[in-house]
């Protein structure tokens, strides 16, 4: 028995934009996971990214090539369009191919998915061992009566390492030629590169994620040191790569996993730098971790600073401060952090003066990269609910998920001016321009090996 897993997040990109950044560069872990466990219990399993492809018409193709019997799809909230329109293309090339859906939005907003007569079976929360076990029953010719199974948690550290080739095999037969496992995004982080997930969930309480991680994953949990780390030493050796990123939503939860990991890694001889995300408020209160990553191999936290307006931190949950925000940036710079600044503008509630705030934050900061966002009122949270009820939301269209800072999400927000608050918060000060400018010149320039050879160009043509 075939199956096929289908990867379908073009929302953003399309067709053909494989190797494009983040968005488009890097694997989907939750579909690498589920093949791993699928082929640990003996299932022939596939891919096709939708990214690789020119369109429908070759995504049709592909299915009549292929003639899987069961063909596996997530989907995320800004994914429903493409994830249903792939749906209808699977049933029309062969309306006896089983469809199976799971991910973030069928767990949040159920009744929307099983509205569609077209998906065979829907799977809710985690599907590592429920997905196997799906697929053992179709084989043996006992499906399920059950149209909706509710996915059981499993024990992390007990579940296969995800499958990277799953991917790799497909985008190599696409053309992507990146010498890199996947597509690096900045400079700190040289290829080859990928990305790794050592936990799930979040212990915090931001009303514009939660209870929606929590309604997925449950309580928080992170694998064992010791599995994260075998599986740096087997990428390490397949590989060879020279940098990764923790994909966790906060890795610096447990700071007594962060220590330990920080050691064996050392001990384990690694060199390679890192990324992670973490908090403000974990930053300033525990400076010896930062200190501790940094000496690791940390080279930069992503960190949701959303805004810089004390009242709007308060509103969103979010258990920081302005002055938090600002001295966990001058924390990083101290120990040699870069700062990916993840913000927002045109929050509910928020007035212009408080975007204000926000900006004159940024400024402060300086951050070496800006993530900022419209905010998109994502189902399954507190701060969603709060829209609806206030009918705030301009979703119009599952596309609209995406948190690109392209169009307003929510109304009583002014177009004309989040457009010049977007621009004017990824401004710097003169003065922070002026000293990035000379820093960058001066790793460029000062480098003696790279001053001898200039001048011996300048000699040579005199």
């Amino acid at each position: 028995m075939k199956t096929t897993l289908i990867y379908a997040g073009i929302a953003g990109y399309g067709f053909e934009s494989l190797g494009k950044g983040m968005e488009a560069g890097w694997i989907n872990h939750g579909l690498a996971q589920l093949a791993a466990c699928a082929k640990a219990q003996g299932f022939e399993v596939d891919l096709i990214d939708l990214r690789g492809l020119t369109g429908w018409d070759e995504f049709r193709t592909e299915l009549e090539q292929r003639r899987p019997h069961v063909t596996g799809l997530t989907m995320m909230s800004v994914d429903y369009n493409p994830v249903t329109e792939a749906i209808a293309v699977i049933k029309d090339v062969d309306p006896a191919t089983i469809t199976v859906v799971g991910g973030p939005h069928p767990t949040l907003v159920l009744d929307e998915v099983a509205a569609n007569p077209r998906i065979d079976y829907i799977v809710t929360h985690e599907a590592e061992i429920t997905f196997p076990k799906l697929l053992a029953a179709i084989e043996w010719g006992q499906p399920p009566q059950e149209r909706v199974l509710v996915g059981e948690r499993p024990d992390l550290d007990a579940i296969p390492f995800v499958d990277r080739e799953l991917f790799l095999d497909e985008w190599h037969k696409c053309g992507y030629a990146v010498d890199s496992p996947e597509v690096p995004f900045v400079p700190e982080l040289p290829p080859p590169f990928l990305t790794i997930i050592a936990g799930r969930g979040c212990i915090y309480n931001c009303n514009f994620c939660q209870p929606a991680e929590r309604l997925i994953f449950g309580r928080f949990r992170q694998r064992s040191v010791p599995n994260v780390v075998e599986e740096l030493k087997l990428l390490r050796d397949k590989y060879h790569f020279a940098s990764f990123m923790f994909h966790d939503d906060c890795l610096t939860n447990d700071r007594e996993w962060v220590a330990e990991f920080c050691q064996t890694y050392k001990r384990e001889g690694f060199t390679q730098p890192f990324f992670c995300q973490s908090r403000a408020d974990i930053i300033v209160r525990h400076e010896e971790l930062v200190e501790l990553m940094a000496d690791a191999g940390c080279r930069g936290y992503f960190i949701g600073f959303e805004s810089g307006s004390d009242r709007v931190l308060r509103f969103l949950r979010k258990g920081t401060t302005r002055e938090v925000n600002l001295k966990a940036a001058q924390i990083c710079r101290k120990h040699g952090i870069s700062v990916w600044a993840n913000y927002m503008l045109g929050l509910p509630t928020e007035t212009q003066e408080e975007m204000l705030d926000t900006i004159s934050m940024l400024k402060e900061i300086d951050p070496d990269y800006y993530s900022p966002a419209f905010y998109t009122p994502h189902p399954g949270s507190d701060l969603y609910t709060y829209c609806i009820e206030n009918d705030l939301s301009l979703i119009a269209s599952h596309d609209q998920y995406r948190r690109n800072p392209t169009e307003t999400k929510i109304k009583g927000q002014d177009p004309e001016f989040l457009n010049w608050a977007l621009a004017e918060s990824q401004r710097r000060k003169p003065w922070n321009a002026f000293k990035r400018w000379a820093r960058r010149n001066w790793k460029r320039y000062a480098n003696p090996r790279k001053a001898w050879q200039k001048a011996k160009r300048v000699l040579v043509g005199g």
